[in-house]
C-alpha cells in the first residue's frame, strides 16, 4: 500500500483525535475503577479510526449498533446461554444482517462496528461467571462515553480543511451475496471456536478474527490478514517498550497515562499514513488498547501478557485466512454468489 510522503494538517488532527481520545478512555476507566476495559479503550479507537469526519449519521450508526448488540446479547446468553448449538444459526442470522448491510454501504459502520461489539461481548458473555448485566451495561456505558469523547476530540482538533466524502464502490448482486455469505460464515466459525475453547484471554485474537474481514472479498481480506498481524506485532511492540519504560510504575496513573499517549500518538501517524484505512497502524491502535485497558492493573503488568497476544492473534489471523479461502472458493463456484473484483 502506497504511503503519503508526510502528514498534512488534517493528518495531524486526526491524530491528536486518536491519541487524545484513546487516552481519555483509558484514563476515565482506570480511575473509577471499571470492568471491562477494553470496551473503554478500543471503542474510541474504533470510532475515531473508521470515521475521519463526524456526523449525526454516524454518531447515529455507533450509538443505535451498541443498543441493538446490547439486547441481543441480552436475549442469546438468556434464553440460549447454555445451549451453544442452538445458539449458532441465531448467531450466524445476526452477522449475516451485518455483513449484508456493510456490502450494501450506506450502513457500513453500523454493520462493521455491531459485528466487533456482537464478537466481543458474546466472547466475554460465554463465561458462566461473567455477570452479564454488568457486561451490559459497561458496553453502553462505554459507548456514550465514546461518542462524547468523539466530539471533544473534534471540537479540540477540528480538520484545517473538508475532506472529499468517501465514494462506496458499486457492486452486483451476486458479489453483495458473496461477501455477506462470506463474512458471516467466517464470524459465525470463530464464535464456534471461542466457544468450544477455554480462551477467555484471547480477546486481541477474537477481534482480530472481524477485523480482518472488513475488505469483505478474498483478494482484500488476505492483505489484510498480513497487515494485521504486522499491526498487532507492532501494538505488542510499543506495548512492551512502555512495560519497560514504567518498568514497576505502571500503577501511576498520571505516568501511564503519559506513556500511553505518546504510543498511540505514534500508531495513529502510522495509520493515517496509510490513508486512514485499517492497516498496521490500525491494528496497533487497537491492539495497544486491548492490552492496557484489560490486562494493565496494578497487580497484572503486560510482560506475559503480550507473547500470548502476539501468538493467538498471528494463529487466529491464519486460520482465519484459511477459512476465507475455503470459502471464497466453495461461494464462486456459483453464480448467485460469484464474486467480481471491482478493483
Amino acid at each position: 500500500m502506497a504511503r503519503q510522503a508526510a502528514m498534512d494538517g488534517n493528518d495531524l488532527r486526526q491524530c491528536l483525535r486518536l491519541a487524545g481520545g484513546g487516552t481519555l478512555g483509558l484514563f476515565v476507566c482506570k480511575l473509577m475503577a471499571w470492568d471491562n476495559g477494553a470496551f473503554f479503550c478500543v471503542y474510541p479507537m474504533l470510532l475515531l479510526g473508521l470515521t475521519p469526519r463526524l456526523d449525526a449519521h454516524a454518531v447515529r450508526q455507533f450509538l443505535a449498533q451498541a443498543v441493538v448488540v446490547s439486547l441481543e446479547v441480552l436475549v442469546l446468553q438468556g434464553l440460549f446461554g447454555d445451549r451453544p448449538l442452538l445458539m449458532l444459526p441465531l448467531v450466524f442470522g445476526l452477522f449475516y444482517h451485518r455483513f449484508a448491510l456493510m456490502a450494501r454501504g450506506p450502513l457500513f459502520l453500523y454493520g462493521a462496528l455491531g459485528s466487533v461489539f456482537l464478537s466481543m461481548q458474546l466472547h466475554f458473555a460465554s463465561y458462566p461467571d461473567t455477570p452479564l448485566y454488568d457486561l451490559i451495561a459497561s458496553n453502553l456505558v462505554a459507548a456514550a462515553l465514546t461518542v462524547l469523547i468523539a466530539w471533544l476530540m473534534f471540537y479540540l482538533f477540528p480538520d484545517v480543511a473538508p475532506r472529499p466524502p468517501r465514494v462506496p464502490t458499486p457492486k452486483d448482486a451476486p458479489s453483495r451475496r458473496h461477501e455477506a455469505w462470506l463474512g458471516a460464515i467466517v464470524a459465525t466459525l470463530s464464535f464456534a471456536v471461542f466457544q468450544s475453547f477455554d480462551l477467555r484471554d484471547s480477546l486481541s485474537a477474537q477481534v482480530a478474527s472481524i477485523l480482518v474481514l472488513f475488505p469483505m472479498h478474498w483478494h482484500g481480506i488476505r492483505f489484510a490478514g498480513r497487515i494485521r498481524a504486522l499491526g498487532t506485532l507492532l501494538g505488542c511492540l510499543v506495548g512492551l517498550t512502555l512495560q519497560l519504560v514504567l518498568y514497576d510504575h505502571y500503577d501511576l496513573l498520571p505516568l501511564v497515562t503519559l506513556a500511553y499517549w505518546i504510543a498511540a500518538f505514534y500508531c495513529a501517524r502510522v495509520h493515517v499514513l496509510e490513508r486512514g484505512v485499517p492497516g498496521i497502524g490500525f491494528g496497533a491502535l487497537t491492539t495497544l488498547a486491548i492490552l492496557f485497558g484489560q490486562y494493565l492493573t496494578p497487580r497484572h503488568d503486560l510482560f506475559f501478557s503480550i507473547a500470548y497476544r502476539l501468538a493467538s492473534v498471528c494463529a487466529a489471523v491464519y486460520i482465519t485466512l484459511l477459512a476465507v479461502f475455503l470459502i471464497h472458493r466453495t461461494l464462486n463456484r456459483f453464480s448467485a454468489t460469484r464474486h467480481i473484483s471491482h478493483s
